[in-house]
């Protein structure tokens, strides 16, 4: 039970290694951040990290993270903006954000917000736009649409006078194109960092 708790810890210790440098330590410098004295005993502790499905082998013999190197606990209760609840913070599991964001990677682009024409929507400057590549989509949703060969995020509407896009802000104008409106992809996720 031991071992299991200090592969934890040291799947954190890979983990920040790897967020920071973009690739798993040396043997030599797991010695030193895991606080091993031989090569036998970090091998040991990849051994069980790939036995988990945390590590993989690459076709060269070399180790990588898995997919599931990658997963973030996420509580099973949501947080009430309200009310607060009891918390349990051991009841959770475990997610992976890319396979939680992305259904059809190969259809996938991010793409950085600029202007807050859909603040009200809760898109803000700054975010990423999750936005699957599609060329048809449905009145509501927020699409990034082509306009008189201009991108933009807005949400795709409909009337008499025919397809329009509108922002989410008063301070901006409804759009309608003066030739051709195209759909790029619709918005899928958001992304938005805090720091």
């Amino acid at each position: 039970m031991k071992k299991a708790i200090n592969d934890h810890e040291h799947l954190a210790t890979l983990q920040g290694y790897y967020a920071e440098h973009r690739v798993l330590p040396s043997y030599a410098r797991l010695m030193s951040l895991l606080g091993f004295a031989s090569k036998s005993a970090v091998k040991k502790v990849l051994e069980r990290l790939e036995g988990t499905g945390m590590l993989e082998r690459t076709s060269d013999g070399d180790w990588a993270p898995s997919e599931r190197f990658f997963d973030r606990a996420i509580a099973t209760q949501p947080v009430p903006a309200g009310m607060p609840i009891s918390a349990d913070s051991d009841v959770h599991e475990q997610i992976t954000i890319d396979r939680f964001l992305i259904q059809q990677p190969n259809k996938t682009v991010l793409i950085r917000v600029k202007g807050d024409s859909m603040v009200d929507a809760g898109i803000h400057d700054g975010d990423l736009a999750v936005v699957e590549r599609k060329t048809e989509a449905t009145q509501g949703d927020i699409v990034v649409a082509v306009v008189d060969d201009q991108f933009t995020l807005k949400t795709l509407a409909r009337d008499k006078d025919g397809y329009h896009l509108l922002p989410a802000n008063p301070n901006y104008p409804v759009i309608r194109p003066n030739g051709k409106l195209e759909i790029f992809g619709v918005l899928v996720g958001l992304v938005r960092k805090y720091q």
